[in-house]
């Protein structure tokens, strides 16, 4: 019987005795429920079976029975109890130790009858302040009940309107991607020509490197024959190869006549051109002895066309090339020719490459608008539907009345600290006079009794407790007007207790009829 029927019930109850109290004869202390067996014709048998003894020995302040149940209305029986009438009020049991002890423990008196203790009958003013508060929660469970429809409405109002939004968003997320996969095949296409572009320039400029690395081989060979040459017959011999050590195959600091004849390829000299083939092993070790006294540098075609493309360079690579003046150039001297090699490629001219080529192509429209469009899809269709789908995916009890406590925080504050409850989020605990937050839990899920599951929610996997266990709590709901967190408790070591109040837990009040309906005995 639920809490709400159970009052109105015992509010009825309490009227009606209010209103015509009836006195059914029977044995004192014996309650209405049990009046059958006290019958004044018969023998009594005790209630637990175990003997049967003449009527005449019920309450004669001598246990018989040894559930003490032949002594209701006496203090014979250790184990017996009393039962208090209390008309107009709640019936009770006491002990019936307590008849005739001098205090006065039913409020209609009946158990002091033979103590001489002056009692006064409270039972009609404990009924009516009852029934008052009786009645202000019944009042409280429908007002509740009330509030507890319009969350209800509401909740199913904000799933549709969620349900709608996050159908919108996937649609739209659809849109944005159909639209951002068909721009970046345009983007493709636009790109092609400036792509193929580029590879044509990169190419051209790789031939020309690789021109101008051999021409400055050649060179370079050219001088190395000459120095080599000393006596300036055209021939360079196996004694002329020997005067640079550095040239020694086997690096062991000297360079014997036939490591140079071998050098030379088995020949005792060579011309100029068979000196190519001898340049190939020995131009890695070999070292000019002009190199430490360079000439002015002999123009290269490199250089060359440097000063052809000088005009179309410094509009496209200004970092390379702006600020160069007379100083620089006599500079250029200093520089190794082998690092102009690894820089950039100037665009210059070349006789395929077309006019546009030439013009680096700046971010298209299309580039820009993928890209504002991938920012705009990241910041609204991401995390946007995620959050939707999780909230319109809780159990927010069976028709959504939980639903209004999702992203809402309750405190309460007491003399030392201040909790903070987050529903289906976390629980918090807060020093009042400052100090770090602690996690007393985060939400795990609903753990009231099966036939009312949404009754409690429990927080685990808090912040551990030195030695001990991470923090956990439990929120007890209950019916009320207000949402409210209206205590905190700890029971057990780093285990909380919480209770909170809330509509969306009132129960529909029974009519009359309902309460009436089932009751058997007032």
């Amino acid at each position: 019987m639920s809490l709400v029927k159970l009052l109105l019930l015992m509010s009825l109850a309490l009227v009606m005795r209010a209103g015509a109290a009836v006195e059914i004869q029977r044995p004192r202390g014996v309650p209405l429920s049990k009046r059958q067996f006290y019958e004044e014709e018969k023998p009594f048998t005790c209630l637990d079976g175990s003997r049967t003894i003449p009527f005449d020995r019920v309450n004669d302040d001598y246990c018989d029975c040894k559930d003490g149940s032949d002594e209701p209305g006496t203090a014979a029986c250790p184990n017996g109890s009393f039962h208090c009438t209390n008309a107009g009020f709640r019936p009770a049991f006491i002990p019936s130790s307590r008849i005739n002890d001098g205090i006065c423990d039913c409020c209609d008196t009946t158990d002091e009858y033979n103590s001489g203790a002056t009692c006064q009958n409270t039972c009609r003013e404990l009924g009516r302040k009852e029934r008052e508060s009786l009645q202000k929660m019944a009042e409280v469970t429908r007002e509740g009940f009330m509030l507890k429809q319009q969350l209800i409405h509401e909740a199913k109002k904000g799933q549709e309107e969620k349900q709608v939004k996050l159908t919108e968003f996937q649609s739209t997320k659809k849109g944005l991607e159909e639209k951002v996969e068909a721009l970046r095949t345009v983007k493709e296409i636009a790109e092609e020509p400036e792509k193929e572009a580029k590879e044509r320039h990169l190419k051209a400029w790789e031939e020309q490197k690789e021109l101008i690395r051999m021409e400055k081989d050649k060179a370079r060979m050219a001088e190395a024959f000459l120095e080599l040459d000393d006596d300036a017959d055209g021939y360079v011999s196996v004694a002329e190869l020997q005067s640079h050590p550095e040239l020694d195959p086997d690096s062991d600091g000297s360079l014997t006549e036939t490591e140079t004849q071998g050098l030379l390829g088995g020949a005792d000299k060579v011309d100029t051109t068979a000196f190519e083939s001898v340049w190939s092993s020995i131009k890695g070790k070999y070292l000019l002895e002009s190199q430490s006294d360079p000439p002015a540098p002999v123009e290269t075609p490199q250089e060359e066309a440097r000063d052809l493309g000088s005009d179309h360079d410094s509009d496209h690579y200004p970092e390379d090339y702006a600020g160069e003046d007379e100083d620089e150039e006599e500079d250029e001297e200093d520089d190794d020719p082998e690092e102009e090699e690894d820089k950039a490629p100037p665009t210059v001219r070349t006789p395929e490459k077309k006019e546009d080529d030439e013009m680096s192509m700046p971010p298209s429209f299309v580039t820009i608008h993928i890209f504002f469009i991938n920012i705009f899809f990241s910041l609204c269709y991401t995390a946007v539907p995620v959050s939707l789908e999780k909230e319109i995916g809780f159990d927010f009890g069976p028709s959504a009345e939980f639903a209004y406590l999702y992203s809402q925080c309750y405190e309460l504050s007491t003399s030392e600290y201040v909790y903070r409850l987050c529903p289906f989020n976390r629980v918090s605990q807060k020093p009042k006079f400052g100090g770090s937050e602690t996690n007393l839990g985060l939400w795990g899920q609903w753990a009231g009794p099966e036939d009312n599951i949404y009754a409690v929610m429990k927080y685990d996997h808090g912040t551990g407790c030195w030695q001990g266990p991470n923090r956990s709590t439990t929120v007890k709901l209950t019916c009320g007007k207000e949402t409210v967190v209206t205590s905190t408790s700890e029971p057990s070591r780093c285990e909380y207790l919480m209770e909170f109040t809330t509509p969306a837990v009132c129960q529909e009040p029974p009519s009359l009829e309902e309460a009436l309906h089932g009751h058997t005995e007032l």
